[in-house]
């Protein structure tokens, strides 16, 4: 394993203002390193390009052709931290072999954020490979998941409450985010009826005037936690019958950013991540941060 300072120089341990990109030299890495960029400029934090090159099972001759990867990596990020270096920004490289699920993971640790890319590129089908899902799930620090989507001209924060402890983490986020760059914060709660079988009456008007308003007032309490810390931050609420996925996903199509709040606890991860989280995560329309 290699680790180096663009200038050549052991990388100093992680800390929160540190952050970390799993960049590859693969065209799909692109975005997630503009953005990790991007972040680091407006932020001043350290930024760390990370690649793991993995897929060994131990064929013969296969350190060879591990090495040659690691070197062509370690040469292309280099060369990337050279000319962000020369732009004022504090970067790193560390190219290694191995899980890269493990490895990103365990690089979480002391890190403010983990931003990785993903090949999805918008609609319904879901991002390909189990890798993004499991990082976001095993990550000790918020994950930025950013898909092969140009979001050219968004403009907004979008974040799904549901009043659990993750989405208060998940709503402080967004709302730091959105008061950072002065955009609006939307901040999305969802209801559903009782479903029920049979050949019965229809759900009464009060009934479902009942959920809609309950749920307003709920996710505008919300809204009013975040007015405290963020006065001049404009916050729309955004009220809905249907999955809470589903519309959070929809509601981030025209935004820079979505924000969603997982449980992240290793093991079973596409279980135990949450039903939410996953979805949105399986059905990327935007820059999308998991926060616990």
């Amino acid at each position: 394993m290699t680790e180096n300072a663009a200038n050549g120089e052991p990388s100093s341990p992680g800390t929160s203002a540190t952050i970390v990109v799993g960049a590859t030299s693969k065209p799909g890495s692109r975005r997630a390193i503009e953005w990790a960029v991007a972040r680091a400029v407006s932020t001043g934090a350290r930024l760390e390009l990370f690649s793991v090159i993995g897929g060994a099972v131990g064929a013969v001759g296969e350190q060879e052709v591990v090495q040659r990867a690691v070197d062509y990596e370690e040469a292309f990020l280099r060369n990337e931290a050279a000319s962000l270096s020369a732009r004022g920004i504090d970067v790193a490289v560390r190219v290694t072999n191995g899980n890269p699920t493990k490895e990103l993971v365990e690089a979480s640790a002391d890190v403010g954020l983990l931003v990785i890319g993903s090949d999805h590129t918008g609609g319904t089908e879901k991002h390909r490979g189990p890798h993004g899902t499991r990082i976001v799930a095993g990550a000790h620090c918020p994950v930025v998941v950013v898909p092969d989507i140009d979001t050219t001209g968004r403009t907004g924060v979008v974040v799904g409450v549901d009043g659990s402890e993750v989405s208060h983490a998940a709503l402080a986020f967004a709302a730091a985010e959105a008061a950072r760059f002065a955009e609006p914060l939307t901040v999305v709660s969802t209801w559903m009826p009782v479903v029920y079988t049979g050949d019965i009456a229809p759900y009464p008007d009060m009934y479902l005037t009942d959920l809609q308003g309950t749920t307003e007032a709920f996710a505008q309490s919300m809204a009013d936690e975040v007015r405290k810390d963020h006065p001049n931050l404009e916050i729309v609420v955004h009220v809905d019958e249907g999955d809470p996925a589903a519309v959070i996903t929809e509601v981030a199509a025209s935004a820079r950013l979505a924000v969603v709040g997982t449980h992240g606890r290793t093991g079973l991860a596409r279980f135990l991540l949450g039903s939410v989280s996953t979805q949105v995560l399986d059905h990327l329309t935007t820059v999308t941060a998991a926060v616990r």
